[in-house]
């Protein structure tokens, strides 16, 4: 009984090991390069107003640039800290939304809910590749030169946003 044990035990730790030098060797796949200390790629947005703006056109100032869905419920969560962010720093930082992977007319039919104090709409001929967009939201912070501070991934609240401004020179005292 005593050998079966010892042969099972044994056994399961070379699977264990078999697998994890497996894992190891053949990872799932490349994760996306970060885009954090790097200049931003640039995006062009067709905003729904009809204007047409450059990241690039931007720089000088800090930008949060949002990447959201009509159909994706934690973006409507942080959405309205999201607004509220974006009032009570008017002047001091950018903000763009940017529709991803979502029909026209439903981003422009939630863009019409509620008016927002930033432009929406959706990029023009894609998300550049370097933004690695997984899924909305996905928020980057870009500072005044131009370059990612930081990327959020999934649902910002007031005081995670508060502490990504302030990566970018944004808010406090």
């Amino acid at each position: 009984m005593r050998l079966i044990g010892w042969a099972a035990g044994g056994l399961l730790a070379a699977v264990v090991l078999a697998a994890a030098g497996w894992g190891m060797l053949h990872p799932a796949g490349n994760p996306p390069a970060t885009l954090v200390g790097k200049p931003a790629p640039e995006l062009v947005v067709g905003a729904f107003d009809g204007s047409t703006l450059r990241l690039s056109e931007l720089r000088g100032q800090p930008v949060v640039v949002n990447f959201w869905a009509s159909w994706c419920a934690p973006c409507r969560i942080e959405d309205p800290a999201l607004q509220a962010a974006a009032r009570a720093h008017s002047g001091q930082v950018q903000f763009l939304g940017v529709d991803y992977k979502d029909s026209l007319d439903a981003a422009r039919a939630y863009a019409a809910e509620q008016p927002h104090p930033y432009p929406l709409g959706s990029a023009l001929g894609g998300v550049p590749n370097g933004f690695s967009v997984t899924g909305p939201p996905e928020t980057y912070f870009i500072d005044s030169h131009g370059v990612v501070a930081a990327r959020f991934l999934g649902p910002l609240d007031g005081q995670a946003l508060a502490r990504y401004l302030a990566l970018i020179g944004v808010g406090g005292p």
